[in-house]
Parts: C-alpha cells; sequence; structure tokens
C-alpha cells in the first residue's frame, strides 16, 4: 500500500509547504532537493541499476539507459528543467501551461514502474517529489491560472506516479518487459539526479550545506 500512498503523501507534503510559506520559495528548497538528488541517485545505483543488469544483455541495458536519459532531455524541453527543480511559469499568462503538464505527467508515471521490484525506490521518489511539488506549486500559485486549473495539474500529477506502479503491478505485459523500462528509468533518475548534484552555486562557491545533504542522503539509501 505504501507504494501507492507515499508518492501522493509526497505531493500533498509539497503543496502544504508552499501553502504555508506563502507562495515564497522555502529557504531549505535546494538543500532538500540537493538531499533528494544524493537519495535518488544512490538508491538507483544500489538497487535498480545491478537489477537490470542481472535480466538485460550489457550492452543492450547500456542502450536502454542511453534512450532514458535522450527521452528525459526531450521531456526537459518542454517542461525546462522541472523534474529537477527549474519551474518557469510566466505570471500574466493564463493559458494552461500543456506541455509542463504533459511532460511532468510522462515523467511521473515512468517513475512508478520500478516501486513495482523495488519497494525502497518508493521512498527515493517520495524525496525526490517534495521538492518538486514544492516548486510546482510556488509558480503556480503566482501564475495567473484558476484555481480549478492548479487544482487540476496538482491531481493529475500525484496520480501519475501510482498508476504506474499499478500498472507495473497488475499487467501481465509487464513480466516481459518490466526489465526494459527499469532501464528507461534508470536513464531517466540518472539525467535529473546528476543535474541536480552538479549544478554549481552562485560564483561557483564550496557550499558545505549542500555536501553535507548530499553525503546523508548517500549513506541512508545505502543503509535503507
Amino acid at each position: 500500500m505504501n507504494s501507492y500512498l507515499l508518492p501522493l503523501l509526497a505531493v500533498i507534503i509539497g503543496v502544504g509547504i508552499a501553502l504555508l510559506t506563502k507562495k515564497q520559495k522555502p529557504i531549505y528548497t535546494k538543500l532538500l532537493l540537493s538531499f533528494s538528488g544524493a537519495f535518488l541517485l544512490a538508491l538507483t545505483l544500489f538497487d535498480l541499476l545491478p537489477e537490470v543488469y542481472e535480466h538485460i544483455e550489457a550492452k543492450l541495458t547500456g542502450l536502454y539507459i542511453m534512450c532514458g536519459i535522450l527521452l528525459q532531455i526531450i521531456l526537459e524541453f518542454f517542461s525546462k528543467g522541472a523534474e529537477h527543480g527549474h519551474v518557469h511559469i510566466h505570471k500574466n499568462d493564463k493559458m494552461f501551461p500543456w506541455m509542463l503538464f504533459i511532460s511532468l505527467c510522462i515523467h511521473s508515471f515512468l517513475e512508478g514502474f520500478p516501486i513495482h521490484q523495488h519497494n525502497d525506490m518508493v521512498y527515493g521518489v517520495l524525496i525526490h517529489k517534495i521538492p518538486i511539488a514544492i516548486l510546482i506549486t510556488t509558480f503556480l500559485l503566482k501564475s495567473s491560472y484558476s484555481k480549478f486549473q492548479i487544482v487540476t495539474f496538482l491531481v493529475v500529477f500525484s496520480a501519475m506516479t501510482p498508476i504506474g506502479t499499478l500498472i507495473s503491478n497488475h499487467s501481465s505485459l509487464m513480466t516481459t518487459y518490466i526489465d526494459v523500462i527499469n532501464a528507461f528509468v534508470i536513464g531517466i533518475f540518472l539525467h535529473i539526479s546528476t543535474t541536480i548534484l552538479f549544478e554549481t552555486g552562485e560564483g561557483h562557491k564550496f557550499n558545505l550545506s549542500k555536501l553535507v545533504a548530499i553525503c546523508l542522503g548517500i549513506l541512508i539509501a545505502y543503509f535503507i
């Protein structure tokens, strides 16, 4: 049940934090984002990657992972990097952001698949979605979109990961293709997490807080 509830809870927590901070970016969102990137990357390397290499020929696995990276790059062309914390919404734009919405939904849908075989991945998705939900909600609240549009965006976005997990659990096709899909998702996770981790701070300064957050993310993932 946690496989379905925790991704939903992540969005609820993110929305709650955004509402409590009164449309301002929380001070610690960047640190939480760094922690989530490290945590997701570590879980991918510790749990998901070895499993996929065990079931698919090595070179094919590498090809599928690269396809996942390319897929995420294509999605980010439309979302402008919202999956790793960059949300750009024009305040006076009243047209619903369909490209952002669709790309985020595809991303969220796919990240639900590995949760079927790797229950620990749900914690990676949980931690990843909280800062993203904070940022998306903050920017939606600053926009000129109606309350109905904002609520619809957040409800559908929050439902996509559980839907991916549900299909992964109950579709007979998944027994054949789940490892291939997981390899694609590995590419997506690798791209997102490394983008978060390797983004430089202002003036390329050494950021001790970010380093501590990254190390904590790796350690916690290792001992889960």
